[in-house]
């Protein structure tokens, strides 16, 4: 496992658990408003006896560790990393952008995982253009559904990026299963971005006023939804 960084606690990334997250290197997408750009490609990484170290130190003090990103199901030695968790009596969180359904599908059945969230990004006439990868809406979609029949523990998640509206998140939304976690993440600035994207960046980004505005809406479409 190429691991960039680790998040020592949290309380909010893995619900009702408290964990760590592990950030893993390498990206399939490439999204504008991306807030780890500094992951997306090669670059330095942690030794694995170090992370394997502080994983061992924290047995007992952490119920839980999130795999992030990145993207986690790039990485060849996810399933045997995912073993070596349980091996510790770790609770696991994948964070994925969908682009992998039957691994993700395959890690569950292998009792591998206990909570999944899948990034479900922008409409799916825009999803090649916010990500820099085509296909994506479909896989996460068809990750979420699959998800969805099988009563997993998981949730769906959008970023409010700029130039999103509220018509356009109002589909999304329809287009889902009903969830049983629907979380909108409200855009901040990237710390790091690249020129090209400054125009881009610079579209006007919905508010928390906006989304209570349709929160009605979209409640009836995803009851459970966090904002």
């Amino acid at each position: 496992m190429i691991v960039a960084g680790i998040q020592r606690t949290s309380t909010i990334d893995f619900p009702g658990t408290l964990s760590c997250v592990l950030f893993t290197r390498g990206c399939d997408m490439d999204c504008f408003y991306c807030h780890n750009r500094d992951l997306i490609g090669p670059g330095d990484f942690l030794p694995t006896a170090e992370v394997d170290a502080f994983l061992e130190k924290r047995r007992g003090l952490l119920e839980g560790v999130v795999v992030s990103g990145g993207e986690p199901t790039l990485q060849p030695d996810l399933r045997e990393f995912l073993q070596k968790l349980r091996g510790m009596d770790y609770r696991i969180k994948l964070d994925t952008n969908g682009r992998d359904p039957s691994l993700v599908l395959s890690l569950l059945e292998d009792m591998l995982l206990d909570y999944v969230a899948v990034d479900f990004k922008a409409p799916q006439e825009k999803y090649a253009a916010v990500c820099a990868a085509p296909g994506g809406y479909d896989s996460a979609l068809t990750l979420i559904r699959s998800l969805s029949e099988r009563n997993a523990a998981f949730e769906a998640r959008t970023t409010l990026y700029p130039g999103l509206t509220a018509g356009e998140l109002l589909s999304l939304a329809g287009k889902l299963p009903l969830l049983p976690r629907y979380r909108l993440n409200f855009f901040r600035m990237p710390e790091h971005s690249r020129a090209k994207d400054q125009i881009t960046l610079a579209r006007h980004t919905l508010t928390p006023a906006e989304i209570r505005a349709v929160e009605p809406e979209l409640r009836r479409a995803q009851p459970n939804l966090i904002f």
